[in-house]
């Protein structure tokens, strides 16, 4: 039996998709207060000063405060639903069902969140390791619950959820410097779906 790794995030999707949930998930005061207070942030990520975990955890903090953890769950069920069809690529789909033909077990390992993964997960009938997001009482506290699953957390969590020795090959598909840690576990590694050197 095989193991195939999926980052989702531009490699399952066209693009990058926590902006566009964001959109849906997060009050409309909150999304402008946030655009204001983040954008040195913001432009510190895209000139590569800021890490990405720095910024995400921003992100969270403005936006999902002391939201009802419900309310969240309604808006992750409707993006998977209606959202992430339109940006997943053909070539993607493709991959992972060939992959289920071959009886290969298929995961997608995310730093997105499990609020809508599962369900687009679920849909698909693959696994899931993922981002989610901190709750008590049934309200979001503003932070991660645990560690953001990017970087070597992907392949940390990986390695705790399956005895690799125990797959023949192993797959993995990624498409940034976060999912270097991923494509390193790999016999076979593809980057922006290209094959590259194991």
């Amino acid at each position: 039996m095989n193991l195939a790794l999926f980052d989702f995030d531009g490699t399952i999707t066209t693009r990058e998709m926590l902006p566009a949930f964001m959109h849906c998930a997060v009050e409309p005061r909150r999304l402008v207060t946030g655009k204001v207070l983040l954008a040195p942030l913001i432009v510190g990520y895209k000139l590569g000063l800021v890490p990405g975990t720095i910024v995400r955890a921003a992100v969270v903090r403005l936006g999902f405060s002391g939201v009802p953890l419900a309310r969240l769950e309604e808006h992750g069920l409707a993006f998977a639903r209606l959202a992430l069809p339109p940006v997943v690529r053909p070539e993607a789909m493709e991959r992972i069902d060939w992959h289920k033909r071959q009886g290969d077990t298929v995961v997608v390992v995310s730093g997105a969140f499990d609020v809508y993964l599962r369900h687009w997960c679920r849909q698909h009938q693959v696994g899931l390791i993922c981002s989610s997001l901190e709750q008590r009482n049934g309200m979001l506290t503003g932070r991660y619950h645990g560690r953001q699953c990017v970087g070597e957390e992907k392949a940390r969590r990986v390695r705790e959820a399956f005895e690799l020795s125990r797959y023949g090959r192993i797959y993995a598909y990624g498409d940034t410097r976060e999912d270097l840690g991923l494509l390193a576990l790999a016999h076979e590694r593809y980057y922006r779906w290209q094959q590259v050197p194991a």
